[in-house]
């Protein structure tokens, strides 16, 4: 698909390693990483510097880049990670918390090589539990310490046909039919960056993760994306005689329109808040000229969401990620902290009042990124 992003083939190596030089750069310092990352077919809005200066702002994860590329000389290669440090969950680089997929942006297969033993090499003087890489495909076998972890279902809806060939593709009862009984039900509908909207998106955040059983992400996150993204978020919200219904989060990358965070009220569902927020988006980035809509990823046991995008006429895929650990206990370990304090959270979420449900937010998604 043009102007999305292409997995390799494989990323496992073709040719025998090659020792390379590998230095680490700081992305929201170094100049070059900004141009790498708009040039580069299979970049992401996960690779960009305000996703990264967002991390950082709001969690404190400061990030690094991995590449063959000398000082000075331009960028032809690099891997993107966070540094995350926590009590719970340890000392590990992830590529990239909160991100649906990161892909290593190496076109030669000769330097994945070099850049995963800088990775391994990593573990071993840092003292990392692990290091995540969550790339679109599994790294297969760069090294002998890299395993594919978690999987994951992934959607993307091609946006190069003609709004009706792809309101055409839409599910007839619980898509199409949504939509316009949204039309006939008169639902307003908005679209920005402003704090009333960013007010209605929270509240309807809230909501939605205690029914999830889990706490909302800091507000502090979501204004952060805002002031570095700025006119390439938009928060959509739908409105019930100026009741919030539904609200998505949206970014745009080059040729893609990425999908990030929903969010609704239940006992407006029926009225179809959230299939119109999605044609809506669906019509103005044709619009744009976008050719790509990035679903996002997925949880493998979460039937309803990868109906609810199936049914969206999108192409489903699986998402594989990959971890670098000196044993499979020590990237274990990531896994059942995270899994630890989610189920702590999981219970409390349903008994905490909305200020102690938010605080609990701000607390806990440093440690389980």
């Amino acid at each position: 698909m043009a102007g999305a992003p292409t997995p390799q083939a494989t990323l496992s190596p073709a040719l025998p390693a090659r020792r390379e030089t590998v230095y680490r750069i700081d992305p929201l310092r170094d100049a070059r990483w900004p141009a790498f990352v708009d040039r580069h077919p299979r970049s992401s809005v996960f690779h960009t510097r305000p996703w990264l200066e967002s991390l950082h702002r709001t969690y404190g994860f400061q990030p690094v880049v991995y590449t063959t590329s000398p000082p000075g000389a331009e960028l032809e290669n690099g891997m993107a990670f966070s540094r995350v440090t926590s009590w719970i969950t340890g000392r590990r680089l992830i590529s990239l918390p909160f991100s649906d997929h990161c892909e290593p942006l190496v076109d030669g297969a000769a330097d994945l090589p070099s850049l995963a033993n800088a990775l391994a090499e990593a573990i071993r003087t840092e003292r990392l539990r692990y290091i995540e890489v969550r790339a679109r495909l599994p790294l297969d076998s760069a090294t002998e310490s890299c395993l594919s972890t978690r999987t994951y279902c992934f959607h993307e809806l091609d946006l190069r046909p003609d709004l009706d060939s792809l309101f055409a593709k839409f599910h007839k009862s619980s898509t199409q039919r949504k939509i316009l009984r949204a039309e006939r039900e008169g639902l307003g509908y908005e679209c920005g960056r402003s704090q009333a909207l960013l007010n209605a998106f929270w509240d309807l955040l809230l909501i939605t993760r205690r029914r999830h059983g889990l706490p909302p992400q800091p507000r502090a996150w979501f204004q952060n994306l805002i002031d570095c993204f700025g006119d390439a978020l938009q928060i959509r919200v739908a409105f019930q005689a100026r009741q919030p219904a539904a609200a998505i989060l949206t970014i745009r990358h080059k040729y893609s329109l990425v999908y990030k965070y929903g969010c609704s009220d239940t006992h407006l569902n029926h009225l179809g808040g959230t299939q119109l927020l999605f044609w809506r988006s669906i019509q103005e980035a044709r619009g744009e000229g976008l050719l790509a809509f990035d679903l996002g990823r997925s949880d493998s046991d979460n039937p309803g969401l990868i109906t609810f995008k199936d049914r969206l006429g999108a192409t489903r895929s699986t998402l594989t990620y990959s971890r670098f650990s000196p044993s499979p206990d020590s990237g274990a370990f990531g896994t059942a902290g995270a899994g630890w304090a989610g189920r702590i959270a999981s219970r409390l979420a349903p008994r905490l009042p909305d200020r102690l449900l938010r605080l609990a937010g701000s607390v806990l998604y440093k440690h389980i990124a």
